[in-house]
């Protein structure tokens, strides 16, 4: 990534976010955090990627509903008089979930217990290091 478009990319994100919480009056789109925008090389595309809270339904309402205001927010990024205003894709930054879920796996390890039998605990998938085990276990392909 060069300087330019890392550059252009906390230009976009800054101005995607200060035009969501000032000009966007949907009650869908709730509290919702712009974590990052990639502008593709070409600048034609750039993924705008958000972080929201609440259940599984109520962030995919958010999304639907972010993803329906990109066109307004693409409209009124023309003021940058930027050569070309990229287009804009929305995308879940499940990022700090992925963070706390680790955080509990190592406490849960710390204070002795078992991951996998926690109480809460989701199942983890077991990293294959040899490609050629799972070849041999049919098991392991399921």
């Amino acid at each position: 990534m060069s300087e330019r478009t890392a550059r252009l990319d906390e230009l976009l994100r800054e101005e995607i976010s200060a035009i969501l919480s000032r000009e966007v009056d949907d009650p869908r789109i709730g509290f919702v955090t712009i974590t990052d925008v990639e502008v593709s090389p070409d600048l034609h595309h750039a993924s705008v990627w958000v972080s929201s809270i609440g259940p599984e339904a109520d962030r995919r309402q958010q999304l639907r509903a972010l993803s329906g205001a990109m066109p307004f927010v693409r409209r009124r990024l023309g003021k940058l008089h930027l050569k070309r205003i990229p287009e804009l894709h929305v995308k879940e930054d499940r990022t700090a979930e992925r963070g706390t879920r680790v955080m509990r796996i190592l406490d849960d390890l710390e204070r002795g217990r078992d991951p996998d039998t926690a109480p809460g605990a989701e199942t983890l998938p077991t990293p294959r290091t040899d490609r050629s085990t799972a070849a041999e276990d049919p098991a392991a392909e399921e």
